[in-house]
């Protein structure tokens, strides 16, 4: 059987060692949001469960503070 095979190249990382995880960060916290605003899962993002954790928290914060939306229902 001929099973599918995946690429040997390795995924650039999605949080680079430069970036730092943070709520003020919205540019970099975007990147985690789906379109309706919700946080994507670990396996779309490409995270550690950790730096899953960290992104989690820090959106959530931000959304308290007004920072990033809580949905974006602009339909």
């Amino acid at each position: 059987m001929n099973k599918l095979r995946h690429s040997s190249r390795r995924r650039s990382p999605s949080i680079r060692s430069d970036e730092t995880v943070d709520y003020k960060n919205t540019s970099l916290l975007r990147r985690f949001l789906s379109e309706q605003g919700k946080i994507l899962s670990r396996r779309m993002n490409r995270l550690t469960s950790k730096q899953q954790r960290l992104v989690a928290t820090a959106v959530k914060r931000a959304r308290i503070l007004a920072l990033l939306p809580f949905s974006n229902n602009e339909s």
